[in-house]
C-alpha cells in the first residue's frame, strides 16, 4: 500500500508540472521551479583551536518546493519546501557518546548526516510563462531535523561507530542564497546554529562547529 501512494504522489508531480507546461501563454499566472537537485562541497567551521581542516567532504539534497507567486507575471515569489539532505564530512575531533577530544593518531575520521530539510525562500526571476532559460536569484532560510548522525573513526587500530548521540543538535537553521541563469546555478549555504549542543572539549574550551556549504543547484519545472 505504501508503494502505491508514493508511486502515486511522484506521478501527480509529473502531470502537474508538465500540464502546467502544455497550457500557459505569455501573461498568464504560473508556478516555477518545483524541484530542486542541489550538490555542495561542505565546510566545518568554527572549529576548536588544534582542530585541522576538514578533508573532503560533501553534501546532496533533493526535494520538491512550492512555488507561490507574488502577482501574475510571477518575477517574484514565495517558495516553501521540503526535502532530503545527505551531509559527509571528514574531520579531526573526535566524538563519542559523551565527550569531544583531540587525537592526531586517529583515522578514518568520518561523520554522516541524514536530514529532512524545509527551505523557505523568497524568489525573484526574469521568466515568463514560456521562458525556460532566465536570470534568477533566490534567497532565504533553510530548516533542517536530523533524522540519523554517525560519527565513526579508527584510533589504535580500534574501530569506532557512533549513531545518534544526544550531544548532536537535531535542529538546526541556516540562511541560504543561489543565484544562476538557466540549469546551472551557483549556491550558498551557511549555518547559524552549532551542530553540537552547548559542549565544551576536555580542557573546557566550547565547541561551536557551524557548517557551510558552497555547490550547484538545479531547478526543474
Amino acid at each position: 500500500m505504501k508503494k502505491h501512494i508514493l508511486t502515486f504522489f511522484f506521478y501527480w508531480i509529473l502531470f502537474s508540472c508538465f500540464s502546467q507546461i502544455d497550457s500557459l501563454r505569455i501573461g498568464d499566472s504560473y508556478w516555477e521551479d518545483q524541484l530542486y537537485l542541489n550538490t555542495t562541497y561542505n565546510v566545518l567551521n568554527n572549529q576548536p583551536s588544534g582542530v585541522t581542516a576538514s578533508e573532503f567532504s560533501f553534501g546532496v539534497s533533493f526535494g520538491y518546493i512550492k512555488d507561490i507567486p507574488f502577482s501574475k507575471s510571477g518575477k517574484f515569489a514565495l517558495g516553501v519546501g521540503i526535502g532530503y539532505n545527505y551531509d559527509f564530512f571528514t574531520h579531526s575531533l573526535l566524538v563519542n557518546e559523551t565527550s569531544f577530544f583531540i587525537n592526531s593518531n586517529a583515522s578514518s575520521n568520518t561523520i554522516k548526516l541524514h536530514n529532512l530539510e524545509f527551505p523557505i525562500q523568497i524568489r525573484w526571476r526574469s521568466s515568463d510563462a514560456i521562458t525556460y532559460s532566465f536570470w534568477r536569484v533566490y534567497t532565504g532560510i533553510k530548516f533542517s531535523y536530523n533524522l540519523k548522525n554517525n560519527f565513526s573513526y579508527t584510533l589504535e587500530g580500534v574501530d569506532y561507530n557512533f549513531s545518534n548521540i544526544d550531544t548532536y543538535n537535531n535542529f538546526q537553521t541556516g540562511l541560504e542564497i543561489s543565484v544562476g541563469y538557466g540549469a546551472f546555478n551557483f549556491y550558498v549555504y551557511y549555518g547559524l546554529d552549532s551542530m553540537f549542543k552547548n559542549e565544551t572539549l576536555l580542557d573546557s574550551e566550547k565547541i561551536n562547529t557551524i557548517v557551510s556549504k558552497f555547490g550547484f543547484v538545479f531547478y526543474i519545472l
